[in-house]
């Protein structure tokens, strides 16, 4: 696996952090910027939107520029977001932190998913995927921690100048880690090539089923913590080793479903909705047992958000492995969260606690209805002839590519 693959999963393990950390450091950060708590939820909402509209437009800008420079342009907005976070003397100036660190961290998404595509086989993107969105999972089981320790020890201020420091790091070793790449299609033209990817009709499926794959896991993960302490009767103290656990678990499942995503890329999607369904309904049912609860949120651990290796390698097949379209999809999946805790919190207030899994249980189903196509066609998503160039560089193992054009492929 070529080394620049760790380097990209660093750079996304920095993000979110920088996305999670308000979750765990509400009640230090209302008191410190006069706000309510209900003020600071607002704050990740801005972020997820921020990704979601403009991560896509943020990206159009750059692609001009050679991948590598865009990666490093992209660390710097994000580093200046938090440092205007860390410095932020009020509300306002904090939500358009959020705003600029939202952005760019989707477009960063973008773009490292494009390198990465770029500078493996095609027959092993899906495994490189995989380990570069480690970075995600990590994100979820160390970064979050860690950001909430420093905050809570030294203070809010304090967790983003960490997360700064962070970003420098992974900068400079993107910096002496990531090849020279040429821009997608090398010409002037990348952007009317990359825009009209968005005309083929089995791209928007595929984006489809990724937001259903997402908002479905985070129905129920959006409100993990009310359920297990209401609900399974878990202690506070415990739930926090709950995640950590439910952390894990997306690891191990994100390097079994990176194994898979290029050989099984449809039946991975298939198994994995199935189950999440199957979890879900079956957290629901036995919410109120301690144990049936903590096992079935490993579950949902295992075969949820790790399904983004599979996503990534169908959306690629069915479009292209540009930086566009990769933080397009980034946003169908960022919709997703929006969709699955927003619907999540409307069905606690009218159904009470266990009706999240309920929700996420149904969207599963509907995920599985959108992949119907597909199970029509073929049993698998496989590489179609290339439209347009030649095949993608392999890295060496110095870290130089044999090549260094990006591809743009039509894959059914």
């Amino acid at each position: 696996m070529p080394r620049a693959v760790h380097v990209l999963a660093l750079g996304i393990f920095a993000m979110v952090t920088s996305e999670f950390v308000v979750a765990g450091l509400m009640p230090q950060m209302a008191e410190g910027l006069d706000a309510t708590v209900p003020q600071i939820g607002y704050l990740i909402t801005a972020f997820a939107v921020a990704m979601a509209v403009g991560g896509p437009f943020l990206t159009v800008a750059l692609m001009r520029l050679r991948p590598k420079p865009a990666l490093l342009v992209l660390f710097a907005v994000f580093l200046a977001g938090n440092v205007l976070a860390a410095t932020a003397g009020s509300y306002g100036v904090m939500l358009a932190a959020r705003v600029i660190t939202g952005t760019a961290s989707q477009a960063f998404f973008g773009v490292a998913i494009s390198v990465c595509s770029s500078i493996t086989r095609e027959e092993v993107r899906g495994r490189a995927i995989g380990v570069a969105m480690n970075g995600l999972m990590l994100g979820t089981l160390l970064g979050l921690p860690m950001a909430t320790f420093i905050g809570g020890n030294l203070g809010w201020r304090a967790a983003f100048w960490a997360i700064s420091a962070l970003t420098v790091v992974a900068a400079v070793a993107t910096l002496l880690g990531v090849p020279r790449l040429d821009r997608p299609g090398g010409s002037a033209g990348t952007l009317r090539e990359e825009v009209r990817v968005f005309r083929k009709p089995r791209l928007w499926p595929a984006l489809c089923t990724s937001t259903l794959i997402i908002g479905a896991t985070f129905s129920a993960f959006s409100y993990f913590n009310p359920i297990l302490t209401e609900v399974s009767g878990f202690g506070e103290s415990t739930v926090p080793v709950l995640l950590i656990a439910y952390g894990a678990a997306t690891v191990a499942g994100n390097t079994v479903v990176a194994r898979l995503a290029d050989r099984r890329t449809i039946g991975v999607q298939v198994a994995g909705l199935a189950l999440n369904a199957l979890f879900l309904t079956g957290f629901a049912l036995f919410a109120h047992v301690s144990a049936a609860a903590a096992v079935l949120m490993m579950g949902i651990g295992l075969v949820g958000v790790t399904m983004n290796p599979a996503m990534v390698t169908r959306v690629q097949r069915a479009g292209n492995h540009g930086p566009l379209v990769n933080t397009v999809h980034s946003s169908f999946i960022t919709l997703g969260v929006v969709i699955g805790s927003s619907a999540g919190g409307v069905f606690v207030d009218a159904f009470g606690l266990r009706s999240p899994l309920w929700l996420g249980a149904a969207l599963a189903l509907l995920g599985l209805l959108s992949l119907l196509p597909e199970l029509g066609g073929r049993g698998r998503t496989g590489p179609a002839p290339a439209a347009t160039e030649a095949p993608d560089p392999l890295e060496t193992g110095t870290g130089t590519p044999a090549a260094a054009n990006s591809t743009a492929r039509a894959r059914t």
